[in-house]
């Protein structure tokens, strides 16, 4: 195996982390850690910004890694990591959903997602060492559990999936039309898939995590309508109605809607009063929503038909419907009679 003199040059390490904090809430830090000695490093930085690693970087390398540490309650997140060394090549993973959101990927348990995984600074000599010629790429999948958010997770836990090493440098596209958490229910799957760069084993150090990325998968909302029944007939007051809705989307517009006649997927109708809610949190959500004296939505007597709408990133659908007859018309029976 090819030699290699001390590498003394001094690393610089980005700070690009969106969770990375402000103020005098959190605090941040970076971790070095050599290789093979297993010598570590803390050093405090900002939010943002550039400054030299601690320590020289041994020929085995070093991982640095990125944290922020919650003042109250006392939290540590590890925000990112790399592995550099001499002859460690470098690697980086892109993923993509339908979902803009800029903090995390995050996409839905029925939609796809896509990555790029692009490598540099391979060798290929005869007389190069093995670990500088391949590196290898892995899939885990990891549940969240039942109503669980990725707190406090161990991602050691995680399920390998698949494995694979690439030899040569450049781009690679990854398509991913199907899930691997562990669900009962596929379209009620909650958790995250992490692809993950490693190096090989060396005489200087381990096999390491180059680079990974996660995506978020949260599961497919539904709801129910309680209250009134499918082709129910009412002739007086509408009766108040309960929407139970769950697995909200993180990013989710939802409304109840009416329109005259049998359902029909994609016809506007008349948004009710008080049923319309928005969604902005990181994580699902469960909501109750309550439709009380609403007759004013129905301004002709017939057949009736209320849908429950969400509006995503991935589209518009139908969450719920319901068919009935309204009839509030008054009949009297009885007749005149007259003395003469």
């Amino acid at each position: 195996m090819k030699s290699f003199p001390l590498f003394t040059a001094l690393a610089l390490l980005t700070l690009a982390a969106p969770v990375a904090s402000q103020g005098q809430e959190y605090t941040n830090f970076i971790r070095q850690i050599q290789y093979p000695s297993g010598v570590t490093r803390d050093v405090s930085v900002e939010q943002t910004g550039e400054q030299e690693s601690p320590l020289s970087i041994d020929p085995g390398g070093a991982r640095f890694e990125l944290w922020t540490v919650k003042n109250t309650p006392l939290t540590s997140y590890l925000l990112d990591n790399k592995y550099v060394g001499a002859y460690i090549p470098t690697a980086y993973i892109s993923i993509q959903t339908e979902d803009p959101y800029p903090t995390q990927p995050r996409t839905r348990a029925d939609r796809p997602y896509w990555a790029t995984i692009e490598v540099t600074g391979l060798l290929s000599g005869d007389e190069d060492p093995p670990a500088s010629k391949q590196v290898r790429v892995t899939l885990h999948a990891q549940s969240y559990g039942e109503n669980g958010n990725g707190d406090d997770i161990d991602r050691n836990d995680a399920n390998l999936i698949a494995q694979g090493y690439i030899s040569g440098n450049g781009s690679y596209n990854l398509n991913f039309t199907y899930h691997y958490i562990p669900s009962t229910n596929s379209t009620k799957a909650r958790g995250e898939e992490r692809l993950s760069v490693f190096s090989l084993e060396d005489y200087q150090a381990p096999a390491d995590v180059i680079t990974s990325q996660y995506v978020q998968i949260w599961p497919v909302a539904d709801a129910t309508i309680t209250g009134i029944a499918q082709n129910g007939l009412y002739k007086s007051r509408m009766p108040d109605v309960n929407i139970n809705l769950n697995d909200l989307y993180p990013d989710t517009r939802v409304y109840a809607q009416v329109y005259q006649g049998d359902a029909q997927l994609g016809t506007e109708g008349t948004i009710v009063p008080g049923s319309a809610l928005i969604i902005n949190h990181s994580v699902p959500q469960d909501r109750v929503l309550t439709l009380s004296d609403w007759d004013d939505s129905f301004p002709d007597d017939g057949r009736w038909t209320m849908e429950v709408i969400t509006v995503t990133p991935f589209g518009t659908e139908r969450l719920a419907h319901v068919t009935f007859e309204l009839d509030r018309t008054i009949e009297f029976n009885g007749s005149v009679t007259t003395v003469e």
